[in-house]
């Protein structure tokens, strides 16, 4: 299988706006409320990014980097349509996003996820990601798994 294209778009690009939508409606479904956490577009500009991956040219998931502080980052709004999954896309898109936070200087990366999924927390683990005490807007829910990745 050819490496999947992962590309740079605006967080509010017709695509990304697709698959956040979706991504929330499955976080909704998976724990019965309000879904995805606020995020405006802004919080995506460099040194931040947000990237598309793609699958037969049609774009199938979607992340971010946005920046927190001086030298760290926050993964946000991994997603990949369930479609696609199972095809190594969302290892390819982690990787990018990891490689683009190294290259613009952040030395720590910190993600938010939960216990109804568990295959991201699986992905994470995989990918050497440590845990981290909770923060971020769901800190106080006890189904709130974070980790962080010294880069």
């Amino acid at each position: 299988m050819a490496p999947s294209p992962v590309r740079p778009v605006p967080y509010d690009h017709p695509d990304a706006l697709r698959l956040i939508t979706a991504m929330g409606d499955e976080i909704a479904a998976r724990y019965g409320d309000g879904g995805l956490s606020p995020a405006a577009p802004q919080e995506f500009s460099p040194p931040g990014v947000f990237l598309l991956v793609e699958l037969d040219g049609a774009a199938v998931g979607c992340g971010g980097v946005r920046p927190r502080g001086a030298d760290e980052g926050e993964l946000k709004r991994m997603y990949v349509d369930p479609a696609a999954r199972g095809r190594g896309l969302a290892r390819t898109l982690l990787s990018a996003l990891v490689a683009h936070a190294r290259d613009a200087g952040m030395l720590r990366l910190l993600l938010e996820t939960g216990t109804e999924q568990p295959e991201a927390i699986a992905l994470y683990e995989s990918e050497r990601w440590q845990p981290v005490p909770a923060f971020g807007y769901y800190a106080a829910d006890p189904r709130t798994r974070c980790y962080g990745l010294d880069l």
